[in-house]
């Protein structure tokens, strides 16, 4: 009988046999054909390959030839096998498989897919391997039960940790770079969630300003030097004339009320401060920064101001969040502190005036 042999190292869990070896890329096609599209949901071993994220990760792998990662695939077998100890050890050794066994992927098929599809771009990467967690086949319904165990329990890192980690991402280095050279930043920033509860010791999140940095260099390809100056003196000149973050740090002021009575540490509103970092950043040579952003001391940011008033806060004195209100925002803050708006925020700012008068 003709048979698939892999070098393994055996484990147990569950009091159930596993085996991990590794598997060269260009096979992946050979022992893990794609799935039909047209079977039933209640009769797949797991959910149907979503398309499109497939070139996401393709991309990963082709841009980081060098350094992508990957976690092990997890498959069942559906045939007979058997492992062969080596002489040395009980737990390292061949495992046989018959060619007529059938494997399922249990976890990693659109690890898998991306794979493929990378392997097509770039055939070099045919001699790479992925490491794969053979389980035996025990039938559709454990199959099922195993996706669910796999994936039941996985959490999402939060965006802000993501950013903290990544050394890909320029922004993100840059927004890592200049929270942690502002004191004040660097103090009131929490570095891995994406939500602060009501007593956090920390007002903004990580996220918040990778947001708004990206905002500011947005298709800068540019010095990252000059870039992190140009933002820790924006940032820092925003700090010194922002009054409630000044009561604050001169202790007059909780954290607790700063959240509930003003809008300053709002997520909308340090959008709506990128949004004008990125007027300043464009218009560099010509902008005067200390003496414009002098002026934001003029700026009301009680949650109940009426500037903010179906702007920022709606009737119901929620805050909003959208696209929208960050670049009406924007345009109050541009409003007060004198700053010229563009033809399209003319625009914006003459339909929510209308709006609000109807």
């Amino acid at each position: 009988m003709f048979s698939y042999r892999f070098p393994v190292v055996r484990g147990v869990q569950a009091n159930k046999e596993y085996f991990i070896g590794m598997l060269p890329l260009e096979y992946l096609s050979k022992l893990f054909p794609d799935d039909s599209d047209v079977v039933a949901p209640e009769f797949r071993a797991q959910r149907r390959v979503n398309e499109q994220r497939i070139p996401a990760i393709r991309d990963y792998i082709l841009k980081n030839r060098t350094s992508y990662v990957f976690s092990a695939l997890s498959a069942s077998i559906d045939g007979h096998f058997n492992f062969i100890p080596s002489s040395s050890s009980p737990d390292l050794g061949i495992l046989e498989v018959e060619m007529s066994a059938v494997f399922l992927i249990n976890d990693g098929q659109h690890r898998k897919a991306s794979l493929q599809a990378a392997l097509k771009e770039d055939p070099s990467l045919k001699t790479e391997t992925i490491s794969i967690v053979f389980f035996k086949d025990e039938g559709l319904q454990r199959s099922q039960q195993m996706f669910t165990d796999l994936n039941k329990h996985a959490v999402k890192t939060s965006n802000s940790i993501a950013e903290l980690y990544d050394n890909r991402d320029r922004i993100a280095v840059i927004n890592r770079t200049v929270i942690s050279s502002i004191d004040f930043l660097n103090t009131y920033t929490d570095k891995e969630r994406d939500n602060l509860g009501k007593f956090s010791s920390n007002l903004f999140t990580l996220n918040t300003f990778y947001l708004a940095t990206k905002r500011i260099l947005r298709a800068s390809g540019g010095d990252d030097e000059k870039d992190i100056d140009f933002l820790c003196h924006f940032w820092e000149t925003v700090i010194k004339n922002i009054e409630p973050w000044q009561e604050l740090l001169k202790r007059e002021i909780s954290k607790v009320d700063l959240r509930e009575k003003f809008i300053i540490t709002q997520g909308v509103v340090i959008q709506a401060l990128g949004v004008l970092g990125k007027f300043f950043y464009d218009h560099r040579k010509e902008s005067n920064i200390q003496a414009d952003l002098e002026l934001l001391n003029k700026i009301d940011w009680h949650r109940t101001a009426k500037d903010w008033k179906y702007r920022v806060v709606r009737a119901d004195g929620k805050i909003l969040t959208s696209e929208k209100a960050i670049q009406l925002a924007a345009i109050q803050i541009k409003k007060i502190i004198k700053i010229s708006l563009s033809p399209e925020e003319k625009i914006l700012e003459a339909r929510f005036n209308s709006e609000k008068r109807k």
